[in-house]
């Protein structure tokens, strides 16, 4: 289920570039704001603002952050600003503000939802301080979510890491991602890490929150598409396959739009 990328880099990315470009300008705005995380899909998605010419303000938001997490987001925006003179940096050290929440709300004694409640914490205390910013220098949040991560399986933060402006890589494989990735030159730290949320302060996988990597989750979405069913599959290609519709049934309140109650009015 290994998975290659396909996309013509070189022409994907002058694409979205442009797209960028288009949007801020109808927008009326002086760039964007993009959260780094020491990941690929938001190493990728601030070079592509880079590329726009406009300002891209790269944000780093620890929250009792793993060190390997902080330095290959430092990493990566050096990288970016000695290639790129519109590319600035702000930290905001989130920590003691997380810590202050945590004092302020009940505790619950369902371990397993606490842990997980605290995550979407931490991913929406960054969604506010990246509109806090966003607001002050008159920027758009760029989202980072990929096509797996968005419209696959819903593995993000409502309101959180999927409260953005705009999502320049959503049509985007994970696979494509990487591909993008070495074309642009991202840090091989970065390029080489095992991917991860660092939502739960410490160095746990998506693959092992998800329970299957990113290859077999492209492949269980592409077979989904293609109208297969479980019943198609057996052995691990059955098991991720399982693994990939229940995430997708069971995250859809995420890819869709919020529910209205209409009124009759007759």
């Amino acid at each position: 289920m290994s998975k290659k990328s396909t996309i013509a880099v070189e022409k994907v990315n002058q694409q979205i570039v442009n797209w960028l470009k288009t949007y801020a300008e109808n927008a009326k705005v002086n760039g964007f704001v993009v959260g780094i995380s020491g990941g690929i899909d938001s190493a990728v998605t601030s070079t592509l603002c880079a590329q726009t010419g406009f300002k891209v303000l790269c944000v780093e938001m620890p929250i009792h952050q793993p060190p390997s997490h902080v330095s290959r987001g430092r990493e990566h925006i050096e990288q970016l600003k000695q290639r790129f003179p519109n590319v600035d940096q702000v930290e905001t050290d989130l920590t003691s503000v997380f810590e202050t929440f945590k004092k302020a709300v009940p505790e619950s004694d369902d371990v397993a939802q606490l842990s997980l409640s605290l995550a979407n914490t931490r991913a929406r205390l960054r969604m506010t301080s990246l509109y806090y910013l966003a607001g002050i220098h008159g920027l758009l949040v760029a989202g980072t979510g990929n096509k797996v991560e968005d419209f696959g399986v819903g593995f993000y933060t409502k309101y959180g890491d999927g409260g953005v402006d705009l999502s320049p890589i959503a049509d985007l494989m994970k696979s494509d991602v990487y591909a993008l990735g070495e074309y642009l030159k991202v840090p091989n730290s970065i390029l080489k890490a095992a991917p991860t949320d660092g939502l739960f302060g410490d160095d746990r996988t998506d693959e092992d929150q998800i329970g299957a990597s990113y290859d077999e989750l492209e492949w269980a979405m592409l077979a989904d598409e293609a109208g297969k069913s479980e019943h198609d599959f057996s052995g691990r290609e059955k098991e991720v396959f399982a693994i990939y519709k229940r995430l997708n049934k069971s995250n859809q309140h995420k890819m869709n739009p919020i529910p209205v109650c209409l009124v009759h009015r007759d």
